[in-house]
C-alpha cells in the first residue's frame, strides 16, 4: 500500500512540475523527502507526524501563489 501511495504521489508531483514556480518545486521536493522518510519508518506515530509535516509544506507552497494550486491538491494523507 505504501509503495502504491508513494508511486501515485511521485506521478502527481511529476505531472505538476511544469506549472510549479521554483519555490513550489523546492517545497514539493522537501515534502517528497518527508513522505519517503515516513514510508520507510516502522513507527506509526513518526509516520503520521512526517506525513503531516509534508502536507503542511505542500499546503503552504500552494498558498504562496494565492491558492491557485490548493483547491485542486488532493489530500493523500494516510494519517486521516
Amino acid at each position: 500500500m505504501r509503495i502504491v501511495t508513494m508511486a501515485f504521489a511521485a506521478a502527481a508531483a511529476l505531472s505538476l512540475v511544469a506549472c510549479n514556480s521554483p519555490a513550489d518545486q523546492a517545497a514539493e521536493e522537501k515534502a517528497d523527502a518527508l513522505e519517503a522518510q515516513a514510508a520507510a519508518t516502522s513507527n506509526e506515530t513518526m509516520e503520521t507526524q512526517l506525513n503531516a509535516q509534508a502536507d503542511a509544506i505542500e499546503q503552504q507552497a500552494g498558498n504562496a501563489d494565492g491558492g491557485a494550486t490548493t483547491a485542486n491538491t488532493p489530500d493523500t494523507s494516510p494519517s486521516k
